[in-house]
């Protein structure tokens, strides 16, 4: 919470001086019951429970103050919202490598799972595509607002061939250029486009024409920001041939290429190497992605707050038969 008149809080000093001249008040009145000699009386009247009701009607005036100079500062909180008209494009390396058991059951298998985690938590007002890729980008499905579609697509994806990262980069990111542009969405300059990319690699590009360094620069330059996920350990390894011509090949992750493309769009880079981690990462993203923070304005809540408090105080007075400093 934030303060947009921050010099008005020094409307708290109020506080302590009503406090003092509380005291000094209860202090006069307390010199006129001395005359008396009934010693119960005088008892009663400094009794720990009745001076405790007392002090009631004085706390909720102090609250009442704190709560009006509070409003008069003008308060803010930040408010996170889902963007309208956003497009969230999943994009899947799909290249031989993701056989690989290291993440059981196989790497791509982890990855469906995970991308479907995703599509239960992003908000229903998002439109979500699929773009594949290994030799080459393969635009499976456009974006649209049909969860079950995009879930469907997920789980047809096969392993295949090598992996062209920057030419799947580059399909991915004109999928959500073209989808906001068909929902009307002019883009402001300087400013991001509600739209992303989530990109799942598990390996350094060995194919295609476009370097993934300049193909996060095409998305930089459209304000298209990409959270990529590299996935899989260094141990990890695929099998080629048959029979006693089998190879295993280490197929290990390329993080640093993946952290490159963040860095360079402003996006978040993330690693996994188990099944339940690229899982809580898609859930984590499913949660977060696509969402802006606004601020608001609360001074409302704190009148409100000040108005109860006042009335409170009041009605203690009434109650206890003690006076309102």
């Amino acid at each position: 919470m934030s303060f947009s008149s921050p010099l008005a809080l020094l409307a708290l000093l109020l506080v302590p001086a009503v406090v003092a001249l509380a005291l000094l008040l209860d202090r006069r009145r307390a010199r006129f019951p001395v005359a008396y000699t009934n010693l119960e009386l005088l008892a009663g009247l400094v009794s720990g429970r009745r001076r405790a009701r007392r002090l009631l009607p004085l706390a909720l005036l102090c609250l009442a103050l704190a709560c009006a100079a509070a409003a008069f500062a003008h308060p803010r909180r930040s408010v996170t919202e889902p963007q309208q008209n956003a497009t969230i494009v999943l994009l899947v390396d799909v290249s031989g490598s993701m056989r690989a058991s290291d993440v059981a059951p196989t790497r791509l298998l982890a990855a469906v799972a995970a991308m479907n985690t995703f599509l239960d938590l992003l908000p229903s007002q998002f439109k979500v595509g699929l773009v594949a890729f290994s030799d080459t980008p393969q635009p499976l499905l456009a974006p649209t607002l049909d969860r079950q579609a995009v879930s469907e697509a997920v789980g047809y994806l096969e392993p295949e061939a090598g992996t062209a990262i920057g030419d799947g980069l580059a399909a991915a990111v004109a999928m959500v250029q073209h989808s906001l542009a068909a929902g009307g969405y002019v883009r402001t300059p300087g400013h991001d486009v509600p739209g992303a990319i989530v990109l799942l690699s598990d390996g350094a590009q060995n194919r295609g024409l476009l370097a993934p360094y300049t193909a996060a620069l095409e998305a930089r330059k459209g304000g298209i920001r990409v959270y990529p996920v590299s996935l899989g350990t260094p141990e990890g390894t695929v099998s080629f041939g048959y029979g006693a011509f089998t190879n295993l090949v280490p197929v290990p992750p390329d993080p640093v290429t993946m952290h490159l493309i963040a860095e360079t769009t402003g996006g978040r880079a993330y690693t996994a190497q188990t099944a339940s981690s690229v899982v809580g990462i898609y859930r984590s993203l499913g949660s977060s992605i696509g969402r802006v923070s606004e601020r608001v304005q609360i001074g409302s809540w704190f009148e409100a707050a000040a108005a109860l408090c006042l009335l409170g105080a009041v009605a203690a007075a009434a109650l206890v038969e003690a006076p309102v400093p």
